[in-house]
């Protein structure tokens, strides 16, 4: 890489690290630049895989008040997410590098649809909160968890959003409190992910530290500073990127 890539790299990385804090798809940031850089599509998943684990164990610390009491949610639901996080690791790198190319753009474009969406699924995990029905903390959770997490090993963009809607769909919590668990189950999704990759995968140790060290620092930021940030030019943003990396992987 050249030393402008390098700073776009690491640039990348801090926002994704401060965005998937807040509400997830960073990867949205990250994959177009790690393309842009060169890097075939399935290395540039694979190392930001790996360079995302330090952004998602950093958030998951910023949030660590808002945790109190969900220990054994968090523990029960990371064990779907970690079984998940194996089979979409795996699946990407069984399936033939032709298929991640015709995928990829796909589940691009279903995450920005979800980014766009965003703000529903928000006012629908509010509006849950405030009511007074029962918990739905069950099978069903862990089912969806699961699954989700399938897509979150495989190519990781939204899928914090994907559980913020599920978990606000069946779960009477405050948002902050479920951003939370959904920050640990993103950590626990990349960390079993990346572990898979070191053994299993090729990938690029300059982009895995750049993004590594801008994630890091892109966690603690996102906790800090995230919830200051205009929602509508976050989102704008972000579909602005996902597009572009739609149109470098549709034209590779």
């Amino acid at each position: 890489m050249t030393g402008w890539e390098m700073l776009a790299v690491f640039a990348a990385g801090t926002g994704a690290g401060a965005i998937n804090t807040v509400v997830g798809s960073g990867t949205l940031l990250t994959f177009p630049v790690l393309l842009a850089t060169g890097l075939p599509p399935v290395t540039a998943t694979v190392s930001n895989a790996l360079g995302l684990v330090p952004g998602s164990v950093s958030g998951a610390i910023g949030y660590r008040s808002e945790l109190a009491g969900q220990r054994r949610r968090v523990l029960r639901l990371a064990v779907g997410a970690a079984a998940g996080s194996l089979v979409g690791a795996t699946l990407l790198l069984v399936l033939p590098a032709a298929a991640f190319e015709l995928i990829v753009p796909v589940l691009v474009g279903l995450a920005l649809v979800l980014v766009v969406l965003q703000p529903r699924i928000s006012a629908r995990v509010r509006r849950r909160a405030a009511g007074q029905g029962e918990r739905k903390d069950g099978p069903l959770l862990s089912a969806g968890i699961t699954l989700a997490s399938v897509y979150g090993g495989y190519f990781a963009a939204a899928q914090g959003i994907i559980y913020l809607s599920l978990m606000g769909s069946l779960l009477d919590e405050p948002l902050q409190r479920l951003n939370a668990v959904k920050n640990v189950l993103t950590a626990v999704v990349n960390g079993v992910a990346a572990v898979f990759f070191l053994f299993a995968a090729a990938f690029d140790w300059t982009a895995v530290a750049l993004v590594a060290a801008g994630s890091a620092l892109g966690g603690q930021l996102g906790a800090r500073y995230g919830r200051r940030l205009s929602p509508r030019a976050l989102r704008v943003f972000i579909v602005t990127v996902g597009l572009v990396a739609i149109t470098q992987l549709v034209l590779r």
